[in-house]
């Protein structure tokens, strides 16, 4: 049969996963060439789309897989219209050309620090799916008398109103007296989680940055509100550690970037040992 699955072509337009848009199909929220689409149906190049509306003129060609990370600063959103008018993450990124940016991931209003954006739908849909346990790496200024036992039952189980959850891993990070900062590690990406599993042994979460997420580490040199790039090594790398093979050509450098340090190219974890303390770290 010509052509190619509605669902595969608008993944990689960046719309979103396929089984995402699989629900859309059987929503009736997609038209070919005026007529409302069913599961199985193809389309070729120069056919027409209606996604809620939205007209896609469907092109041989694809757009290029492109992956951004972003510096998200305390005070936007991880929404494309917020109601109430709040400043968005959207609104810093870089045109995508045919396709569209898609989160990977999302952080709270008051939390800063690493977000990811690809135009490949698939690609943000596998990072995310809580069957690859990749790993989000959190500094968290906390208040409060954090003693071992708490650092111990954080790091075990803690019990939330949605169930069971726990800390992979939780370092000093630093600080003295009643603020200290720690760095923790989690494989799931349940709402608002860390804040709320510090919460619940009765400690106060000040701040809040995510600083990598799986293979990517926020560079220091990237402020808040700028954008970097990656490169097709690193996004060939990213893909393969969710099991996704992409076909992936060079990228012109972009304006709004930081170069990251030596050990924070490609993916490579620094090593933990010579960390210094967060203040100096997130300046």
């Amino acid at each position: 049969m010509p052509g190619e699955r509605i669902q595969k072509v608008l993944s990689a337009m960046g719309f979103g996963s396929r089984r995402e848009i699989e629900r859309w199909i059987e929503q009736g929220r997609i038209k070919i060439n005026g007529k409302t689409c069913a599961l199985g149906d193809r389309v070729n190049p120069g056919d027409w789309m209606h996604v809620d509306g939205k007209r896609i003129v469907v092109r041989k060609q694809r757009a290029q897989t492109r992956v951004i990370m972003y510096h998200k600063p305390v005070g936007e959103v991880c929404t494309r219209d917020d109601p109430e008018g709040r400043p968005t993450v959207f609104d810093h990124l870089p045109k995508a050309g045919r396709a569209r940016w898609v989160s990977i991931g999302r952080l709270d209003i008051n939390t800063s620090g690493l977000l990811l954006f690809t135009t490949n739908g698939e690609l943000a849909n596998r990072v995310m799916h809580p069957s690859q346990q990749i790993e989000r790496e959190y500094a968290v200024r906390v208040n409060g008398d954090v003693r071992r036992d708490i650092l111990r039952q954080l790091t075990t189980e803690v019990m939330l109103d949605d169930g069971p959850a726990h800390f992979d891993e939780i370092q000093d990070g630093g600080g003295t007296g009643y603020n200290k900062w720690y760095y923790v590690v989690i494989r799931e990406g349940r709402k608002r989680e860390v804040r709320r599993l510090w919460e619940a042994v009765g400690i106060r979460v000040s701040r809040l940055i995510r600083v990598r997420y799986g293979l990517i580490i926020l560079p220091k040199r990237l402020r808040k509100g700028r954008i970097k790039e990656l490169d097709a090594d690193e996004i060939r790398q990213l893909a393969e550690s969710v099991g996704l093979e992409i076909d992936v050509k060079s990228q012109p450098a972009m304006g709004k970037s930081a170069r990251p340090d030596r050990d924070q190219r490609h993916g490579k974890r620094a090593p933990r040992k010579k960390r210094s303390p967060v203040k100096k770290r997130t300046r």
